[in-house]
């Protein structure tokens, strides 16, 4: 206050200012300063932020570009503050009951800013790093989206908790006393809620345990459930159907339920049944041993795992053998494509060995009895 009364006295005296106008170019004083110090920031930030640019390191991009603009309105907060104390102290006691009002109202108006500016940095920090990590261009990371967006939820919701207290205890209120209420009534709320709590601890298992992730296509043969992971949220679990439509699934329904992953399959399987005829069944041998060949030097099938290609049956009307194979891919398009080229190749070695698939057909065996003679002829007259 000193330093204000200083600059009042200041102004008084080289600029023949009254005291009744001195408080005015005092506080317009104080605001084109702080005018300047805000544009300063500006133009130092956009200067930092090009030579920053031209380092391999992201993340004093993500630390620069979460701090610039709370820093900016901190500097307008703590000029603005520093105006109505200024104008406040000039106008002294004597000041109208609006100024003594505003003067009451800029301290608490000043802390809470400046606690609610710092969790805006901590938030947008985290975003962007969240963003950056789910896409990490120049960042060496193992974690993926799914254990990237909880982490970020998790902590948000920390800071968003932890700044309510603290503005609560700032503006006077006893923060033990709404911790015992948050207590007496989360009980309350516990049993009527218990369905939400129950998917909230649904989602926060599938964060730990991690059976899936976003991308990942699953299924339950349980519930009619099929599709690929959108988002995990922590009520819900979005899942696009193979149809396109949007399927949204209690996390809850994920503690009773059997989920498959197929996206973390190792291999895709190949399990086929080819019958030839009856009357191949001299070159069905050789059929075997050429199928069998051909898979192993197929270079999308992977040889490592099981390979069997045996004579199964004697059907009906056909001599049936399996193929039992497994691809390389686990891609569901391109999987078929193999499956394809390889029953393709099966069919091609059955026509070189001059045999043929067989097909359903039925034979009619049919019985000639002796046509019965005719009586002989009466003559007339006998």
């Amino acid at each position: 206050m000193q330093d204000i009364a200083a600059v009042q006295q200041w102004l008084e005296q080289y600029f023949s200012i009254g005291a009744e106008g001195g408080w005015l170019l005092t506080v317009f004083s104080i605001i084109f300063l702080t005018l300047v110090c805000a544009l300063f920031a500006k133009l130092f930030f956009n200067r930092l932020a090009v030579q920053l640019q031209k380092t391999t390191n992201q993340w004093d991009d993500i630390l620069l570009a979460a701090i610039r603009r709370p820093i900016i309105f901190m500097i307008w907060l703590l000029g603005g503050s520093i105006a109505v104390y200024a104008g406040n102290f000039v106008v002294g006691d004597g000041g109208s009951a609006s100024s003594n009002a505003l003067l009451a109202l800029a301290q608490p108006v000043r802390k809470v800013g400046v606690i609610l500016l710092i969790a805006w940095f901590f938030i947008r920090f985290i975003r962007l790093s969240e963003v950056k990590l789910i896409d990490p261009t120049g960042i060496s990371t193992s974690m993926d989206h799914t254990t990237v967006s909880a982490f970020a939820k998790l902590l948000r919701l920390s800071i968003i908790i932890t700044v309510s207290l603290v503005v609560l205890q700032s503006l006077g209120y006893s923060i033990s006393g709404v911790l015992a209420f948050g207590g007496i009534g989360g009980i309350a709320v516990g049993f009527a809620a218990k369905d939400l709590l129950a998917n909230f601890f649904g989602g926060l298992m599938i964060y730990m345990d991690r059976p899936f992730k976003v991308g990942d296509w699953i299924r339950s043969p349980d519930k009619n459930i099929e599709g690929v992971v959108e988002d995990i949220g922590w009520r819900l679990t979005r899942i696009r159907t193979f149809d396109k439509r949007p399927l949204y699934v209690p996390n809850a329904t994920f503690a009773n339920i059997s989920v498959e992953n197929p996206s973390r399959m190792s291999n895709r399987r190949i399990y086929e049944t080819v019958g030839v005829r009856y009357c191949d069944i001299d070159t069905l041998s050789a059929i075997l041993v050429d199928v069998r060949a051909m898979l192993k030097q197929h270079p999308e099938i992977d040889t490592r795992q099981t390979l069997m290609v045996n004579f199964n049956k004697m059907a009906e009307s056909s001599l049936d053998f399996f193929v039992y194979t497994f691809t390389k891919t686990t891609n569901w398009e391109h999987f078929h494509k193999v499956k394809e080229d390889v029953l393709f190749k099966v069919a091609k070695i059955i026509e070189q060995h001059n045999a043929q698939v067989a097909f359903p057909t039925s034979t009619l065996h049919l019985e000639m009895e002796d046509q019965p003679r005719m009586p002989p002829l009466v003559e007339a007259g006998q």
